[in-house]
């Protein structure tokens, strides 16, 4: 076995964990990076930045918003949030 062949065993293996509901009721302060970003995406927690996104056809500011990404089923794109 070669060390390419454990690499590539480990990364098939391994999941993201999505954040529970009741993790997500906890202060920010608490969680880990990790899990706010997951929180966030799934929409449990608004969202803070200046940053704004088109959904449909209006521009929507997202701060302050609990909006899920695309991920989730929600309108937000993960890649342009920040």
């Amino acid at each position: 076995m070669r060390i390419s062949d454990i690499i590539y065993e480990t990364d098939d293996s391994v999941d993201e964990a999505k954040a529970t509901r009741k993790y997500c009721l906890r202060p920010k302060k608490d969680m880990s990076a990790s899990g706010l970003s997951s929180c966030k995406a799934q929409g449990f927690v608004p969202r803070e930045t200046g940053k704004s996104q088109k959904v449909g056809s209006e521009r929507v500011k997202l701060d302050g918003k609990k909006l899920k990404s695309t991920k989730y089923g929600g309108p937000v794109s993960p890649t342009r949030t920040g």
